[in-house]
């Protein structure tokens, strides 16, 4: 004999089945809402456009299949390491160290050298690691490199975290020799964006260590004009950016930006913007970036 089910837990059954059905829908809604806005940005475009985010357990990644140059925004891979080599270590940020003269070479973008020309600097780790992150000095940069053990080293330990689709083979100084070599170090949009969440969401480093490479990136001085652009003033943002000199045909080997949006509702979005071989404009390939943040973010607010 069939047992009868009542009427109004049958009821209580379809109207949960149809707020799931709803959730599902609205949430394969927004995801593709935002694509097709931000694909609209994309197109005709004289350039290769990449972009990941990630909000919760949700994924949105458009043109990830190419290895797009990562210029700068890998001074925050190189900065990871150093700190996971420093708690190894047991060094404090601010145990002093001596960065010889000979070191701070003089054509690439170098604000400490700029500060302290022409002879060596006594300075703390803190401030190497903040002259590489929040400012993008190219010597300090390179420093913390030498201090890692080379850039296979960087290489190899953020492969270990699952971290993938990458490959650096390049230091700043190697790249000014030969600007092609910027194609060397590469990485998916998508595999930045996710080493970007391990960050937040996984115990890499240390409370404090996070805690002020965390204040580093927020601390970020470059990229006024890119995604940071598209997000409401009052809005923190943490992130790196990275660029390109343009080849002689004037075509700009990288642009990008990648960070975090902190969300009104205490929510993160992780974000990365990577473009390749632009024959955009600067202010144009900064456009493009901004306009897509402000997608993210007006989805993400509503």
């Amino acid at each position: 004999m069939k047992q009868k089910v009542p009427l109004s837990k049958m009821n209580m059954t379809k109207t949960l089945l149809s707020v799931m059905l709803c959730c599902c829908c609205s949430i394969m809604a927004f995801g593709q809402n935002m694509t097709q806005e931000i694909e609209k940005i994309i197109k005709g475009k004289q350039a290769s456009v990449g972009v990941a985010i990630i909000h919760n357990d949700d994924i949105i990644a458009i043109a990830n299949e190419d290895k797009y140059p990562t210029m700068s925004v890998f001074k925050f891979h190189i900065a990871v390491t150093a700190l996971k080599k420093m708690e190894a270590e047991n060094i404090p940020l601010d145990k002093m160290v001596y960065i010889k003269q000979k070191e701070m070479l003089k054509n690439t973008y170098s604000p400490l050298r700029d500060k302290y020309p022409d002879q060596g600097i006594r300075i703390s780790y803190r401030d190497i690691i903040k002259y590489t992150v929040s400012i993008s000095d190219n010597n300090t940069c390179d420093w913390l490199i030498r201090f890692v053990g080379g850039i296979d080293k960087v290489d190899s330990y953020i492969k270990s975290l699952g971290i993938k689709d990458m490959n650096f083979t390049e230091t700043e100084e190697s790249m000014h020799t030969d600007i092609m070599l910027c194609y060397n170090n590469w990485s998916t949009p998508l595999a930045i964006a996710q080493l970007l969440k391990k960050l937040h969401t996984e115990n890499i480093l240390t409370k404090e260590h996070f805690a002020f490479l965390e204040t580093a990136m927020l601390d970020c001085v470059s990229g006024k004009n890119k995604l940071i652009a598209g997000l409401p003033t009052d809005i923190k943002f943490g992130h790196k950016t990275g660029r390109s000199n343009r080849t002689a045909d004037g075509i700009q080997i990288s642009e990008g930006d990648a960070g975090v949006i902190y969300l009104p509702n205490g929510e993160k979005c992780y974000i990365v913007v990577l473009i390749k071989d632009s024959r955009e404009s600067d202010d144009d390939n900064a456009k493009i970036m901004a306009d897509i943040s402000n997608i993210v973010y007006r989805h993400l607010n509503k």
